[in-house]
């Protein structure tokens, strides 16, 4: 997936790079889906949760899309993993938990997995 020279580069227009751009808008059209289901069937509490779920899961989703072809270090593209992970875990923990009834026990390091993806992008975008 990522190359191990000493200079830390990944390799030109790389599988993974694709990969996080198609899983980005995937996640992004699911949270579109998610956001109708919200809208038109879900109610109450449950109602909020899918659309903050939505949310959450619509934003990251299109800046996988967008930033991928930008990640040239291999902190860029963990980190853009790191930020597909958080919103699986976010945005997909939510939605578990409104449509099981069972507590939503990832969500918060899915938020935090986010919180630290970004913090990864912005240092990798500080560096030549």
């Amino acid at each position: 997936m990522i190359d191990s020279t000493s200079t830390g580069t990944a390799p030109g227009p790389t599988a993974a790079r694709r990969a996080l751009a198609f899983a980005g808008a995937v996640v992004a059209a699911a949270s579109v889906a998610l956001s109708a289901y919200a809208s038109h069937v879900a109610g109450g509490a449950g109602q909020m949760a899918l659309l903050v779920g939505a949310a959450i899961g619509f934003g990251h989703g299109l800046a996988l899309a967008a930033l991928s072809g930008q990640a040239r270090r291999r902190v860029a593209l963990y980190a853009l993993v790191a930020m597909l992970a958080g919103a699986l875990l976010f945005s997909g923990g939510l939605a578990v938990a409104h449509f099981t009834g069972v507590a939503a026990r990832t969500a918060p390091f899915g938020g935090s997995l986010l919180i630290a993806a970004w913090l990864a992008w912005a240092v990798d975008t500080l560096r030549k």
